[in-house]
Order: structure tokens, then C-alpha cells, then sequence
């Protein structure tokens, strides 16, 4: 085993799956974007989801928003659904596994504009639940997915679906995209 080869295909198939993503999905990112954007001029709180390592995706984009990003600015309003443990095993208990971001949904619909559902299948649950739930309460609805979408792409206002089937090229190309829309909404803040 040569462990240099082994890298170098690692960083060649990030790079490769990236460049698709700009052949193919930058249509989607600006239409996120600007869905982002409207809902923090409109002072709404994003809400933000995934499962299994999508979970951990989610929370990441989450502060990179409610933190900063790049710059010292505002703080976004951006509740990362499964950062709490109490509230997820509880709801996951009482109502059952596939209710525990609906259920969370339910309580800050009023304060939020956009859902942004991570899934890399889009098959997940919890996460189509979520998003059939917000989009019922009027929320925009963003689904981050891999290539072909799953139940997800039937189901959000837009879908970005990162052109692979590779849940590790997926996941790094999920938080490329959060940090761009961090990026932008950065920029979008300063210019006020």
C-alpha cells in the first residue's frame, strides 16, 4: 500500500467532484443564497438539520453564521436543530425518531424563514419529515443532497444536489457550499 498514492486519489476525486459543482449547481447556490439573504433582511432565524454526520454538518454551517465566519459582523440568527441532545432523544422518545427537527420546526417556525435540510442521500426521515413540515409552515425550504436528490428534491424550494454518490466527497462539498453562503451572507451584512 503506498500511502501517497492513496492521497493523491483522495484530493484528486475532492477536486474532481468540486468542478462538477461548478458545471452544475451554481444556479442552485445563488438561488439559496438569495433566499438566505431575504430572510435575514426580513430579520428570520435560519434553522438548520442533518443526519448522522449531516447532523454534525449542520451544526458546523450553524456557527459559522451565528459566530462569524470571516469577518467580525452581526450575528446571524441560525439554530442548529440537533445541537441539543436533551431535546432530540426526548422528541425522539415521545414522538419517534422521524419527528425530532418537525417537532423542533413546530416551535420556531414564527421566528424562521429558511430550513436548510442536510442529507446526503436525501432518503432521510427525519430530514424529509423536516422539510415537508417547514415548507407546510411557509418556511423556505433548502435541500443539500448528493447527486440524485432522493425524497428531498421532491420536497424543498431548492435543492442542491452535489453531482456524486460519495458520502465523504458529499460532506465536503456540503460545507464548501455553507461556507460560501456564510461568505456571502458576510458580505451582504457589511454593505448595509
Amino acid at each position: 500500500m503506498n500511502t501517497y498514492d492513496i492521497i493523491t486519489e483522495e484530493v484528486e476525486s475532492s477536486i474532481r467532484v468540486k468542478q462538477l459543482v461548478v458545471e452544475r449547481c451554481l444556479d442552485s447556490i445563488q438561488l439559496a443564497s438569495n433566499q438566505i439573504v431575504t430572510a435575514l433582511s426580513d430579520d428570520k432565524a435560519l434553522l438548520l438539520a442533518g443526519n448522522g454526520g449531516s447532523a454534525t454538518d449542520a451544526v458546523h454551517i450553524a456557527a459559522e453564521f451565528l459566530g462569524r465566519f470571516r469577518r467580525n459582523r452581526r450575528s446571524v440568527p441560525a439554530i442548529a436543530l440537533p445541537a441539543n441532545i436533551s431535546v432530540v432523544t426526548a422528541i425522539g422518545n415521545d414522538y419517534g425518531y422521524d419527528e425530532i427537527y418537525a417537532r423542533q420546526i413546530d416551535g420556531f417556525y414564527r421566528i424562521a424563514g429558511v430550513f436548510m435540510g442536510f442529507s446526503t442521500s436525501g432518503n432521510s426521515g427525519n430530514i424529509v419529515k423536516a422539510a415537508m413540515r417547514a415548507k407546510e409552515l411557509g418556511l423556505v425550504t433548502i435541500g443539500f443532497t448528493g447527486e440524485d436528490g432522493g425524497l428531498l428534491k421532491s420536497v424543498v424550494s431548492t435543492l442542491i444536489a452535489v453531482p456524486s454518490r460519495d458520502t465523504a466527497r458529499i460532506q465536503e462539498v456540503h460545507i464548501m457550499i455553507g461556507h460560501i453562503l456564510s461568505e456571502i451572507a458576510e458580505r451582504w451584512i457589511a454593505s448595509r
